[in-house]
């Protein structure tokens, strides 16, 4: 799939410019009170940014070099990373891994577990990786869920919306929690 960052950004500018919360993903993360947050699949780091706004400390990492230009455009301050979230390795841990919009359905079928597993590396103990993704698109609850445990990342808790809404839910959404253990 190819982006354009700033086309995609714009999106979001515009239904924040008509009053719609567009920092869901940020409010659920923040209340989690991490000190720090590997955004994998930060695409123009719309949630990254916010989370550093409040005072967390942010990496963003994502594929695609246009949706990373705009993330470095628009907070060239944090730390932006191009790579593959599976073939990650920033020898450093965080409190939260957070895979938001989608990244599991924009990630090539047959890598998904490689995906996971390269977040999971990212946590230290008793971390969390947080996902939400939109479900009947070919990647489900308990593929998610088989790919968490193989790498040894226990479900935490699970909701239908980023506002925690009880799942499941209405609207064919899940938000995922999967904690690493106390050692890791």
């Amino acid at each position: 799939m190819v982006w354009e960052g700033d086309d995609y950004q714009r999106r979001f500018d515009a239904l924040a410019a008509r009053g719609e919360d567009v920092h869901g993903e940020a409010g659920f993360v923040a209340a989690l009170t991490p000190g720090s947050v590997l955004d994998a699949g930060c695409g123009t780091g719309r949630v990254g940014i916010e989370l550093a706004r409040r005072g967390i400390e942010v990496v963003g990492v994502d594929a695609d070099p246009s949706m990373l230009a705009t993330a470095r455009e628009r907070a060239p301050e944090l730390t932006w990373i191009e790579s593959d979230v599976g073939a990650l390795d920033l020898e450093r841990v965080f409190d939260v891994v957070l895979m938001a919009g989608n990244v599991p359905l924009f990630t090539p079928v047959g890598t998904r577990p490689q995906l996971v597993a390269g977040c999971a590396r990212h946590l230290g103990p008793g971390g969390v990786l947080v996902t939400g993704f939109q479900l009947g698109r070919g990647y489900e609850v308990p593929d998610h869920d088989r790919h968490c445990l193989g790498v040894g990342l226990e479900p935490a808790a699970r909701f239908a919306t980023w506002g925690g809404e009880p799942f499941p839910g209405a609207g064919g959404y899940v938000v995922s929690i999967h904690r690493a253990g106390p050692t890791g």
